[in-house]
């Protein structure tokens, strides 16, 4: 599972009116969350929370494959923050609504354990909430520390969250998850890493499938970034 981590640092508001090129070029995220969502509508409503929670993650996730393919290198370079704006805007929507509908779900024993719920639904309520903020990833990341060492959920979902949250309070990272723009390219922030000669030990103790510069490979094919 690869996620877009790095993104939600690029969406800062621009005022910067766009171009019918720039709007072009970001249409199919906004087409491909319409379509995802216009599929849901036509379903029977869901079963069970589990269901729930896999149709959220699909909605989750949707907008940031589609943003995968958008290379806004292409653009004048005056206006690719705006256009990073205007694409992201409607994926951090949806990422609050998502995390207004998973909070209430969220049962007394503190987490969707994949034994009781499933590896789809558990990795989607891990999505909403690393997706969300600060706050939330304080809450979860004591909770989930013990389940990841235990084998009851996917200890990358473990060390994504983690190292976000170090990240965000201006710690090193653990596992290497969050990945950085440096020369237009993807690549793991090798300079905010907890003793790095050991951190494709700490991630195989995890499960974290591949070493850090497997993972930094995972990313290669992305289009040109920008450094914030």
């Amino acid at each position: 599972m690869i996620a877009l981590l790095f993104a939600a640092v690029l969406m800062v508001q621009d005022p910067t009116p766009l171009s019918p090129e720039a709007r072009a070029l970001i249409a199919p995220v906004t087409d491909a969350m319409a379509a995802e969502e216009a599929r849901q509508a036509a379903l029977p409503p869901p079963i069970d929370v589990r269901e729930r929670l896999e149709r959220m993650g699909q909605l989750d996730q949707v907008g940031r494959r589609a943003s995968i393919a958008v290379d806004v290198s292409v653009l004048p370079e005056e206006e690719r923050q705006a256009a990073l704006s205007a694409m992201w805007a409607p994926v951090a929507a949806m990422d609050e609504r998502l995390l207004g509908e998973l909070l209430p779900l969220v049962p007394e024993e503190g987490w969707f354990t994949e034994e009781e719920y499933g590896e789809r639904a558990s990795n989607a309520a891990f999505l909403i909430i690393q997706h969300s903020n600060v706050e939330q990833w304080r809450r979860f990341v004591p909770i989930l520390e013990p389940l990841a060492l235990a084998g009851k959920i996917d200890g990358q979902d473990y060390g994504l969250m983690y190292d976000r949250l170090a990240v965000n309070e201006g710690r090193p990272q653990r596992y290497g998850t969050q990945m950085t723009c440096k020369a237009g390219k993807v690549v793991i922030d090798w300079e905010n890493i907890e003793d790095p000669a050991n951190a494709d030990a700490r991630r195989a103790a995890l499960g974290i499938p591949g070493t850090l510069l497997e993972y930094e490979a995972l990313f290669a094919h992305y289009p040109p970034c920008t450094e914030n």
